[in-house]
């Protein structure tokens, strides 16, 4: 498709004109696989701190953050800044596995934050650039370390779409992984919630590993994310993460803890396992730990490091801008306490949103941790007790029973949101989620004008839902 001479001026400009044209552009030229485009019609041109600026000349608040890879938000000076010196130094940009100061740096930075204990006997490979790339490193490396081939994941789970990632995740197209019970409270698979639900999923576990007829032999590893994020924002009790630390440990079964999304702070801690206190064998860390840039590692014992030159690489693992970048974020978080502070906002963000769940009916739950949280829309009209889900003697409360999800509702405040200049993004297992990843420095002001257009976006599109429903 040709671009007109008006078309490429405007582009510049900041117009409706080039905003147009490069979506119309993008929809003839890019693959029917591109997601957040098709639900985000935004030209974004300029970007700062949670502001976006897109080509039609509308400002956003972006709670988005790159699927919550900038936790800094966009263009942060420290980051600005640790990028430049590279560029002014004349060092390479890539180097494959080559040692270098910027690469010294970081691991030095990285080994700084990690759980107590865990960095003296650590290990880190540098993977191709994408978290899932770091999933199948940890698939490799514990198969490797055991002998085994099994993997056992949990249900609502997203590890990444390659195909080892896929396979351990809850949209997988067939069984290569075997399935657990993840514990949550609305849509508990038990029926229950609450600290019984999370007892029953840990014993199911417990079952599978010890039945010899269980048709699940002694796995290779287990991997799980310490909150749930494309899962629907499902925070895993702490209680039970200790428990899945015992039931593998005991058993020599070496467990994975994907911290691609909920690393750095997100959750109120620099990374999610800290909540509980357990030391996994292997984090799989990637999103903000490049500070916006492409960036990928995973970090293990150093028991487990039986690989052979070779055994995992990638040409693009020696990215030293990335480096740079996530060694100025890592900093920047742990140096101004911005886990802390995602912790307590993201507390009063939940109390705020727990008030607008109790004044519409079509939320069904709100949950979260730090700054990850998760509204999760349904449709009472529709709603249903189904008689398998307990009675009142198991602890299962009627009136609180889960309603059917409502994604069309959740698209629906997506859309009204954007309209007010709000960006977030949908998750959930039917999609019913609104998830928010703000920048963990969004301030106080910025986080009540997120929560004010959130609520007139869930009021306008309940409204309509009602009307049309």
């Amino acid at each position: 498709m040709a671009v007109t001479e008006s078309e490429a001026d405007s582009t510049h400009r900041g117009t409706p004109a080039a905003h147009e044209g490069i979506l119309r552009r993008q929809s003839a030229r890019e693959s029917a696989a591109r997601t957040y485009a098709r639900a985000l019609p935004i030209v974004p041109v300029r970007a700062r701190g949670l502001t976006i600026e897109g080509a039609d000349g509308r400002r956003y608040l972006d709670c988005l953050s790159g699927a919550g890879a900038l936790a800094l938000g966009h263009n942060h000076p420290v980051v600005l800044e640790a990028i430049r010196k590279v560029l002014d130094s004349g060092a390479p940009l890539s180097v494959l596995d080559l040692a270098t100061p910027v690469k010294d740096a970081f691991i030095t930075e990285l080994f700084r934050t990690l759980p107590t204990g865990f960095a003296d006997r650590a290990r880190v490979q540098f993977c191709g650039p994408a978290g899932t790339d770091a999933v199948e490193a940890a698939l490799k490396l514990v198969r490797a370390a055991t002998g085994r081939s099994g993997i056992l994941a949990f249900t609502g789970a997203y590890h990444g779409m390659t195909a080892g990632a896929l396979a351990a995740s809850g949209g997988a197209p067939d069984l290569q992984v075997g399935r657990l019970p993840y514990p949550q409270d609305y849509r508990c698979p038990f029926g229950v919630g609450g600290p019984r639900g999370a007892e029953l999923a840990a014993r199911w576990t417990e079952s599978v590993l010890d039945d010899p007829k269980s048709g699940v032999p002694r796995p290779a590893g287990m991997i799980l994310e310490p909150v749930q994020g494309e899962g629907g924002v499902i925070p895993a009790p702490d209680d039970w993460l200790r428990r899945m630390r015992r039931v593998t440990a005991d058993r020599s079964i070496p467990l994975i803890a994907d911290e691609v999304q909920t690393g750095v702070g997100r959750t109120g801690a620099f990374w999610a396992v800290d909540h509980s206190g357990i030391t996994p064998d292997v984090m799989v860390l990637s999103k903000a730990i490049g500070g916006s840039l492409p960036l990928a590692v995973i970090v293990y014992r150093e028991e487990l490091d039986v690989w052979q030159p070779g055994a995992h690489a990638g040409t693009f693992r020696g990215n030293q801008l990335a480096m740079a970048a996530g060694t100025a974020t890592l900093a920047y978080v742990r140096e101004n306490g911005l886990a802390e502070r995602a912790a307590s906002l993201g507390a009063r963000m939940l109390t705020h949103l727990r008030e607008l769940q109790g004044e519409f009916t079509c939320v069904g739950d709100v949950r979260g941790r730090g700054l990850m949280i998760g509204v999760e829309l349904v449709d009472p009209p529709r709603a249903s007790v189904p008689e398998a889900r307990g009675s009142e003697a198991d602890g299962w409360d009627s009136a609180t029973a889960p309603h059917p999800a409502a994604p069309e509702l959740a698209a629906a405040v997506q859309r009204e949101c954007l309209d007010r200049g709000l960006i977030v993004e949908l998750g959930g297992r039917h999609n019913s989620v609104v998830r928010l990843l703000p920048p963990l420095t969004i301030s106080d002001e910025q986080a009540s004008a997120v929560l004010d257009r959130l609520a007139d976006a869930v009021t306008a599109a309940n409204r309509n839902h009602q009307r049309t429903g």
